[in-house]
């Protein structure tokens, strides 16, 4: 053994180079013979070991087989084995020939990368193949050049992606690279163009490996959410996408519960489930984690806006009528939330839950529930007095304001577009007690009763 001095860490032992060692390599060519390549304008003389290193390889098959064409001439000279003329790029063929004889090549940019892919896959070099599937990966975007690490993916929220689906595969069939093409007789490999995507951000992509990283995200302001979200989604990163989405999540004092707030169009059918309490089987609410991001559930409380959502008050009862894509949203997640439902007793229960979401497609209305601590903003002022002042009123026997009054019993009607609301859904008993319903409990409205406050906030045009 040979000792080499290191201050840092002691003496180093280094096994010197040895029959032993030099056998390790597998005998494919005798390895002290030197075989001659001519690659373009310039002349490389190869020993068999170095080519055996990484074989079978085009160049160990052509040999072989001149070594078999000279034993059975009886000529086994030097002279005997013939060169082999390639037309391609000696610089490219200069770091191979450092690979064929033990030196680690490793990929500059993106177009050393392709040569070197392309050339090993050309000259059927399996090491070599593997050894830069597992490199870096190079790649063009919005015209800056990215080298990202492929330990970056590993993250099973964020693989499969855009890359592992496209680059990767394209990048790890060295039984096809060029598909279509006979690699009997091909003179030479199609040139292949470095991977690039030119029509999406570089600094955005940048920020998106900031995150992926483990770095912090911060939002400078909902378009910058929507750039990064519109990439996420497009290079397929799931993981970040959920911890792109906008979200609140904080811990309930008086319900002794998380709860985590979330937009209705960004729900995911995976982070659906239900708890139903202990105490009362046919009770519960429904629960959500961001897949891939969060480890346990917790109460959600969904936020529906752009005045998508009429709250119709007659007889004593509120029920909300949606529009557009949130109608079918909603009746979506109310399909979902009975699915998820487990009465083992009570069959006719899950049933009736479970017509609901079919309904509301049908023009039907779903329950709400205004309770005294609903936060609610009506034509632009704060409507908790209104509930103070009713409880004052009843308690004295006296009468209630009018507003209050409608909600709570009077025969008149009343309506109210919610320009943004946001409510969790409630497992309860139906009033008639047959099965159970999912209700909408207000958390917090910003209401309009009429036109008059959303023509109010209009602004003229170029104003």
């Amino acid at each position: 053994m040979t000792s080499i001095a290191s201050s840092d860490a002691g003496p180093l032992t280094v096994e010197p180079l040895s029959e032993r060692n030099v056998s390790r390599i597998p005998l494919v060519l005798p390895h002290e013979r030197v075989f001659p390549i001519q690659i373009g304008s310039e002349l490389f003389k190869l020993s068999g070991a170095s080519l055996s290193s990484d074989a079978p390889s085009y160049f160990s098959q052509y040999f072989v087989c001149q070594l078999e064409v000279a034993k059975d001439r009886g000529d086994e000279s030097n002279s005997s084995i013939r060169t082999l003329y390639i037309d391609r790029d000696p610089a490219v063929f200069r770091d191979i020939s450092l690979h064929l004889q033990g030196y680690h090549v490793q990929p500059r940019d993106g177009e050393h990368f392709v040569r070197l892919f392309s050339d090993a896959q050309f000259y059927s070099l399996p090491r070599l193949i593997s050894q830069l599937y597992e490199e870096s990966i190079f790649i063009s975007i919005g015209h800056r050049e990215f080298q990202i690490p492929r330990e970056i993916f590993k993250d099973p929220g964020n693989s499969p992606n855009y890359f592992s689906l496209g680059f990767a595969a394209f990048f790890s069939r060295p039984d096809d690279l060029f598909p279509g093409l006979d690699r009997e007789g091909l003179i030479r490999p199609p040139s292949i163009l470095p991977p690039s995507v030119p029509k999406r951000s570089a600094e955005t992509f940048a920020e998106l490996l900031h995150f992926l990283r483990g770095y912090p995200i911060r939002i400078r302001d909902e378009m910058h959410r929507q750039d990064l979200l519109s990439d996420a989604r497009y290079f397929h990163f799931k993981g970040l996408e959920q911890r792109l989405i906008p979200h609140s999540l904080s811990y309930n004092q008086a319900t002794r519960r998380d709860e985590i707030v979330l937009r209705l169009e960004n729900i995911q059918k995976s982070g659906i489930s239900v708890y139903i309490s202990n105490h009362s089987p046919l009770s519960g609410f429904v629960q959500y984690a961001r897949p891939y991001v969060d480890e346990k559930p917790a109460e959600l409380i969904i936020e529906i806006g752009g005045e998508t959502t009429k709250i119709h008050f007659s007889g004593g009862n509120s029920r909300a009528e949606f529009f557009r894509d949130t109608k079918a949203r909603v009746a979506k997640l109310l399909e979902l939330v009975s699915s998820k439902l487990n009465f083992p007793q009570t069959n006719q229960s899950h049933s009736q839950l479970a017509s609901l979401g079919n309904s509301l497609l049908k023009e039907d209305l779903v329950r709400v529930a205004l309770e005294p601590e609903s936060a609610i903003i009506l034509d632009g002022k704060d409507y908790l007095e209104d509930f103070i002042n009713a409880a004052a009123s009843e308690s004295s026997g006296g009468e209630y304001p009018r507003k209050r009054r409608r909600v709570d019993g009077d025969s008149g009607d009343e309506e109210w577009v919610i320009k943004t609301g946001q409510w969790r859904l409630r497992i309860q008993e139906a009033p008639n007690g047959k099965g159970v319903e999912c209700i909408l409990v207000a958390a917090k409205l910003d209401a309009m009763s009429s036109q008059l406050p959303r023509n109010m906030s209009r602004g003229f045009l170029g104003s």
